[in-house]
């Protein structure tokens, strides 16, 4: 058969051409196929190549099975295979190749949420890429030979190119949305529509600790976990929580590593900006005292007796309380109290200077005899607290006394507790709707006040105090504080009054 079948080929008149492609084969094969110039066999040599295969196949039965040993014979047998790959390169041309560019990618990026109180906000995310699939590549409509780069809006000609967001790009045009330079890495991130370096999405959208400056670290399990502030939304890692990191024992923000907060004599921490408007000794805190006296006679609650009102430390606050026999105290710390005992109470002469590494120095005190003249002998304010805070506490405390001196006996916790926090939040109230939010008379409680006007800052602590009443859990200070509020609203502070006094509950 090899002979009859060499004979026809070297008879062929056909011409088999080359190939030529357009593109770089392994780089841009898929839309570029080899030409070829052959013609179809005619009927006549259709014939001829039939009979050779009859005469070789009887002359195979007639001489038998021959067992090729010789090199002539492989040769021919070469010579063979070649012509019939020949044919079939005729017959059938060459298909369309699979292949690929430089990769078809994606990926997503990192994400977090976000958390209140002691309850942390976590996310997680991760960014990928992949090369496109060699033997099912991405169909693309358009014409043979024409490519758009999503990037420049020039045709992609030969060479490298990227398939990549359902679209083409040149490997110089597929660039990062922040830093602006080629993405060439085999993993990228993604927000929206823009592609970022892993490297640059982690820098814009990654969380950072607000405490240390660092990204927050990941979880064990993978999750980006953090610990936020229900109110200021400051985000920081877990572990300062018990790393020593002092909070702010006004605002309540931890103490940023780039910051320094004030140390007052007896161990508390102050940021500086609660420190603008501190109070800080019995002196400066008159004028608010006489404020908020005019805010209790607006009310038509005035107090007749003269109640003495002191600034002191937080040692000397705990042991008036534990001197005290009755009374009911916010834990976890007391910051104002409402005294009934005869005492001698430590307070605050002279405010203190700050001299190096932000400690308070040269503080003068000194003791003061408490005289019981009625039923209230004092009222007693934490010093170096905001003036804001400061009125907030004495508004409560003063609403002590007033019932006391009034006669109000034998309350249940949560209702003398609630209705002295509604007194406490009607104040703050006030001071946050008027226009200068300060009297004259207390004009030098603080320098904000000496503008005339609150800094926003002070207005966003006014809003805190506010909100740490609003959302407070206690039983006695939050339910109450609410049960109060809701029966002032409904039936007005004089009428809610009259009901404690005669039943000892709040009117329903």
């Amino acid at each position: 058969m090899s002979k009859w079948l060499s004979k026809i080929f070297k008879g062929s008149s056909h011409n088999i051409s080359e190939g030529h492609y357009r593109g770089n084969y392994g780089q841009d094969p898929n839309y570029y196929a080899p030409s070829t110039s052959g013609v179809e066999w005619s009927e006549q040599e259709n014939e001829d190549i039939n009979r050779a295969i009859e005469w070789s196949l009887l002359e195979e039965n007639q001489t038998g099975k021959r067992v090729i040993n010789n090199e002539n014979q492989l040769e021919e047998d070469e010579q063979l295979a070649r012509a019939i790959q020949e044919i079939l390169n005729v017959e059938s041309p060459p298909r369309y190749g699979y292949g690929y560019g430089n990769g078809n990618g994606n990926g997503n990026g990192y994400g977090y949420g976000s958390g209140s109180g002691s309850g942390s906000g976590n996310g997680n995310g991760n960014g990928n890429a992949y090369q496109g699939n060699v033997y099912q590549p991405i169909p693309v409509h358009f014409p043979m030979g024409y490519r758009i780069c999503a990037g420049c809006n020039t045709e992609i000609g030969h060479g490298r190119f990227l398939n990549c967001l359902n679209a083409f790009w040149h490997p110089e045009c597929f660039r990062c949305h922040a830093c602006n330079l080629p993405i060439s890495d085999y993993e990228f991130s993604m927000t929206g529509n823009y592609p970022y370096h892993k490297s640059c999405y982690k820098e814009r959208y990654h969380p950072k600790c607000d405490v240390c400056k660092y990204f927050i670290p990941t979880n064990p399990a993978g999750l980006i976990e953090y610990r936020a502030h229900p109110f200021w939304i400051q985000k920081y890692c877990p572990s300062h929580e018990h790393d020593g990191t002092p909070r702010c024992c006004s605002c309540e923000r931890m103490e940023a590593r780039d910051t320094g907060y004030i140390a007052l004599s007896d161990g508390r921490k102050l940021c500086l900006e609660c420190l603008d408007s501190a109070i800080m000794d019995t002196n400066e805190c008159q004028p608010l005292y006489l404020d908020i006296q005019e805010f209790y006679e607006s009310l038509n609650m005035r107090v007749e007796q003269h109640v003495p009102l002191l600034l002191v430390e937080r040692q000397a606050l705990n042991e008036a309380r534990e001197g005290e026999k009755n009374g009911h105290y916010h834990i976890p710390e007391t910051r104002g109290l409402c005294l009934s005992e005869e005492q001698t109470i430590s307070r605050v002469l002279k405010r203190p200077k700050f001299g190096a590494g932000n400690r308070a120095m040269g503080m003068v005190t000194e003791p003061y005899k408490l005289m019981r003249r009625c039923e209230v002998t004092a009222i007693l304010i934490l010093f170096g607290l905001p003036r804001l805070l400061t009125g907030s506490i004495l508004a409560h405390e003063m609403m002590h006394a007033w019932m006391r001196l009034r006669g109000f006996q034998h309350l249940s916790q949560d209702v003398e507790e609630g209705i002295c926090q509604v007194l406490a939040h009607m104040w703050l109230e006030s001071q946050l709707a008027s226009s200068s939010g300060i009297s004259a008379a207390s004009s030098s409680a603080s320098r904000a006040s000496k503008r005339g006007t609150r800094s926003p800052f002070e207005r966003k602590l006014g809003e805190f105090f506010k909100h740490q009443i609003e959302s407070d859990t206690s039983p006695v200070y939050g339910d109450g504080f609410r049960m109060g509020q809701r029966a002032v609203q409904k039936y007005g502070l004089e009428k809610t009054l009259d009901h404690i006094r005669m039943t000892g509950r709040f009117p329903y």
